[in-house]
């Protein structure tokens, strides 16, 4: 859910819009009075696992890229991760992808796949063809004591339970495996006996790996949700109010005094037929028409 709409003056006709972006994550629920609908707002995991400390290495990268050209590498990095994870469930779905398909970027928008996301889909399929990994959960979302998140898959690999993030990258940072290991802690999973997840392992699988042939690394990483934790007061103590975007709205979305006006153009015969109900497109789409 990224946008939870929710009446608060039914007399005014005023809606709350609560917006949510990458950072909160919204655990449904009821009303024990009403029986109504509620959304309970939690942080990702992500968002808080960027809190930790990412050590002298990741300042001095910063410092010889300069702020805005480290901003850039992030974003086609989220872009090329992003487009790579959608990819990846449709080759377990069995899909034919083709080098020219068209995948969803940050941005909302449909572009074809990059030379370094072929490279990664195809470190991908071999990974599957030499591994043969029996799927248990792909792309699960995990509720936990204060937040949530999104667990990339659980497999079973010659009768082993491994959660597994995949990711694009060259290194494998704590902040990562932090994050890994918040979700090995909150997964409700079926299909599992308690004694087969009590010895779950976490990994990390990296695609379109530059340093061996193979173009992929399996690693085994230490379940370290002790860190995460550490992670979680401070980003608590950095955010003490923190809550998704909200605003209230009216209903109908209207120049009163155009309207009074056109009536009485109406009334006068200087404008004919009734006022058209018209949707603005630059107010649902953010895009201005095309001439």
């Amino acid at each position: 859910m990224k946008k939870e709409i929710k009446e608060v003056d039914k007399e005014k006709g005023i809606v709350r819009i609560t917006t949510l972006d990458e950072r909160w994550y919204a655990k449904p629920g009821l009303d024990k009075e009403t029986g109504l609908p509620t959304y309970k707002f939690l942080p990702s995991s992500t968002w808080i696992a960027s809190y930790y400390p990412k050590g002298i290495g990741f300042y001095k990268w910063l410092a010889s890229k300069g702020w805005d050209e480290a901003e850039a590498i992030r974003i086609s990095a989220g872009d090329r991760g992003s487009k790579v994870h959608q990819v990846c469930e449709d080759i377990e779905r069995g899909t034919k992808v083709k080098i020219n398909s068209q995948y969803i970027n940050s941005m909302g928008l449909l572009e074809e796949l990059t030379s370094e996301e072929i490279e990664c889909i195809i470190a991908f399929c071999d990974w599957l063809d030499d591994t043969k990994p029996q799927m248990i959960a792909s792309e699960k979302v995990v509720f936990g004591n204060g937040y949530a998140g999104t667990l990339d898959r659980i497999y079973k690999i010659g009768g082993q339970v491994w959660i597994v993030d995949i990711k694009t990258s060259q290194e494998i940072w704590q902040e990562q495996i932090i994050q890994v290991s918040s979700y090995s802690h909150n997964a409700e999973i079926s299909g599992l006996s308690p004694e087969e997840w009590a010895k779950r392992k976490l990994a990390i699988l990296q695609l379109g790996y530059r340093r061996n042939k193979k173009g992929w690394k399996f690693t085994e990483i230490e379940d370290k949700f002790h860190l995460f934790q550490m992670a979680y007061a401070i980003w608590q103590n950095e955010n003490p109010d923190a809550k998704p975007k909200q605003r209230d709205y009216p209903l109908i979305l209207q120049s009163q005094w155009r309207k009074e006006v056109t009536n009485e153009e109406t009334k006068t015969g200087k404008i004919e037929g009734k006022i058209s109900e018209v949707v603005n497109p630059k107010i649902t789409t953010g895009i201005s028409p095309k001439a």
